[in-house]
């Protein structure tokens, strides 16, 4: 009898689990979906019936209004690089410096990395002023690389204090035992570590990318020129227009929305068995 009620109790939390999780993916995910639907209705169905969920008439003119006539695909461009280079730079100093903090500065690790988030304590705006002066005497004004210099001196301290955590698990006998077998520094840290900390690399590219893909203060401060601003100030530049195309406005918002979740769904499974590989070692 007491087998069939934790039976009946088992059933009955795992379906309430079930369906609350559920309610709150279909929460999560409607309004991705509403902006993707919205995107491909005809001209005139977003004013005309703004509650209708489903288009009337399945249409790419809207696509074709932001990325012809707009010039949107180069504002694309312009985020895929910068994104893409300051995830990839930030990833690859980060790994370096927080393992250098671990392996060679171990007593004063933990000052260092207080020092290095302290930088989040100023408001970017608070720093813009500076960085305006600092980039227009670099002769970086409306250039990517300026731009690209400018997210990294954020995401880099950061990452940093976040991937000390992770190296510090990495046992000492391990690269040792590696030494030993003749394997040399770069490799031990390439081979080795590297591969232990995987999960929390994975973290800070997620940060840094999204950071850096949906940054607006400073990519509208340096970024002068409508060709070489990021897809972040593109999109607030359609709201002064005269009349405003809603049907336009859902595309542009897709194209700036369906990168980062792409590049979420597929490093998501490199999270899972890097959490998963690290608890096995």
């Amino acid at each position: 009898m007491a087998n069939k009620k934790a039976l009946r109790r088992g059933w009955f939390g795992r379906t309430v689990s079930y369906v609350y999780l559920t309610v709150l993916s279909v929460a999560a995910a409607f309004p991705l979906l509403w902006i993707l639907l919205s995107s491909v209705k005809g001209k005139g169905e977003m004013t005309g019936d703004p509650t209708a969920f489903l288009p009337k008439a399945f249409t790419l003119d809207n696509y074709t209004t932001v990325i012809g006539q707009l010039g949107f695909g180069g504002n694309i461009v312009n985020s895929v690089v910068v994104a893409f280079s300051t995830t990839l730079i930030a990833v690859a100093v980060s790994a370096l410096g927080a393992y250098g903090v671990v392996r060679f500065f171990p007593r004063f690790g933990k000052k260092i990395t207080r020092v290095l988030i302290t930088t989040y304590m100023f408001p970017p705006i608070l720093l813009a002023v500076p960085y305006s002066i600092v980039m227009g005497k670099a002769g970086l004004m409306n250039n990517r690389g300026g731009l690209i210099i400018v997210y990294l001196s954020f995401s880099v301290p950061y990452a940093i204090w976040l991937l000390v955590g992770f190296f510090q698990t990495v046992p000492l006998e391990i690269e040792e035992a590696a030494r030993v077998d003749g394997a040399g520094k770069l490799q031990v840290f390439a081979q080795v570590v590297l591969p232990i900390v995987a999960p929390g690399l994975v973290a800070v590219a997620i940060y840094t990318f999204i950071n850096a893909w949906n940054e607006f203060l400073y990519s509208l401060i340096l970024m002068n020129s409508s060709g070489k601003m990021t897809v972040a100030v593109a999109l607030k530049s359609l709201e002064g227009q005269e009349v405003m195309d809603w049907g336009v406005m859902m595309a542009a918002a897709a194209l700036v929305v369906i990168p980062s979740v792409l590049f979420f769904m597929l490093i998501q499974k490199k999270i899972a068995y890097g959490l998963a590989a690290g608890s096995v070692k």
